[in-house]
């Protein structure tokens, strides 16, 4: 059994996507062990297309009921922005400890373009969503469409960063 083993990890770029290769050597140098894995840290436009159909996904049970039209409703604007920011929030931690753990320095600006990116595209999943069965009223009262759209879009939200993690 060898006495101390060494690892190095690096960075490449393989058919265009991103892997991260551990290399395990003996104390001598001879190569033990490969170990190659996919790095998920840059967003692609079929990340979208997974945030889009994730999002959906609770949009769609979440959005046809009246307890959530009610709820945007009675609650204040602070209540629904303070949803909008947990909704960020919680995005940004589960992207974080998903994707950008151990790359983080190099990589902010794909992190926040998932995070946002997540966000919108649930926000409009949801517009959308609630646009067709006539619950946002955006020409008479947009506030709470506005509101109905950010209470719906807390979970969709979710779903959608979930989704996003299925490659």
């Amino acid at each position: 059994m060898p006495k101390s083993l060494k690892s190095k990890k690096e960075i490449v770029r393989i058919a265009g996507k991103l892997k991260e290769i551990i290399t395990v050597k003996d104390e001598k140098g001879n190569i033990l062990h490969k170990i190659v894995n996919p790095l998920m840290v840059e967003f692609r436009p079929r990340d979208i297309l997974q945030i889009i159909i994730g999002a959906s996904i609770l949009a769609i049970p979440v959005g046809f009921t009246e307890e959530t039209w009610n709820l945007a409703r009675t609650l204040p604007l602070t209540n629904i922005l303070l949803f909008m920011f947990l909704s960020i929030l919680f995005i940004s931690a589960f992207a974080y400890y998903n994707y950008y753990r151990d790359n983080f320095k190099q990589h902010k600006f794909e992190f926040l373009k998932r995070v946002l990116s997540t966000y919108i595209f649930s926000f409009i999943v949801v517009a959308v969503i609630l646009t067709l069965i006539q619950q946002t009223p955006w020409n008479t009262d947009s506030v709470l469409a506005f509101k109905r759209v950010v209470i719906v879009a807390f979970p969709a939200s979710m779903s959608a960063a979930i989704a996003d993690v299925i490659k």
